[in-house]
């Protein structure tokens, strides 16, 4: 029986209510989808089997709970336990004072290595790095950036999402430009999107981005990039033809 908001008072109530609804097929299913194989990118991570709309929910029933209760369930084997972690501190993020939204940006930048997953990162690093730096010095993204982790140098480009949004396109493109040769496929689909993301808004802005860099970029950026462009210059762009 599940518990009420009331009952939920610790992370290990989190969790507890997370166990009950949880499904052996989808975590087995899931097990694939994330690469949890020797040698992949989510190699060991463990599921519990439950789809992200079940994990808001129950997000949004704890969402009472301190950071300290979300930092000890964001430290869970389980990924859908870090998930509903960061969806709580996405949560905390936007009703905190500056001097609480401060500490929740220390908590999550010293614990990037528990943000170890693609699905993790994008549902938290535009949502709180991103409008926590937009007017403060953004020196961390760069730093992230040039980790030797995988998943830091993906929360440095998705963190530039919330600044795409608000037409800010400069740091983006920096950090893209830093990012042009990485050779994880998480990493180059992600500045593709985000390159994307500005062609949404600014067309001119991309094309002149793409045209110093798309006979250099790896093949899985560029084909993000240029997804919704027209055909004909979505083909002279892969022919290198521009």
């Amino acid at each position: 029986m599940a518990k009420k908001e009331s009952e939920i008072n610790v992370a290990e109530d989190v969790q507890s209510v997370l166990e009950q609804t949880s499904n052996p097929k989808i975590a087995a299913h899931s097990s694939g989808f994330f690469k949890t194989g020797i040698g992949e990118y989510g190699e060991g991570d463990v599921f519990r089997g439950i789809r992200v709309p079940v994990l808001r929910k129950v997000a949004a029933e704890a969402k009472h709970l301190p950071l300290s209760e979300v930092l000890r369930l964001l430290k869970s084997a389980y990924h859908e336990d870090r998930l509903t972690a960061l969806i709580m501190m996405v949560q905390l993020f936007k009703t905190a004072t500056e001097r609480h939204q401060k500490e929740i940006v220390k908590t999550y930048l010293a614990h990037t290595h528990l943000v170890n997953g693609w699905d993790l990162v994008d549902a938290s690093a535009h949502l709180i790095l991103g409008p926590y730096f937009y007017e403060r010095d953004r020196s961390v993204l760069f730093e992230l950036a040039e980790s030797s982790m995988l998943w830091e140098r993906r929360i440095s480009i998705m963190s530039t999402f919330w600044f795409i949004k608000q037409k800010d396109f400069r740091d983006s493109l920096l950090i893209s430009r830093i990012l042009l040769h990485d050779t994880e496929d998480l990493i180059q689909k992600a500045v593709g999107w985000m390159l994307r993301e500005i062609g949404n808004r600014d067309r001119e802005a991309e094309i002149g981005f793409l045209n110093e860099h798309y006979r250099e970029m790896p093949r899985t950026m560029l084909r993000y990039a240029i997804e919704k462009f027209p055909e004909p210059l979505r083909l002279a762009y892969l022919k290198g033809t521009i």
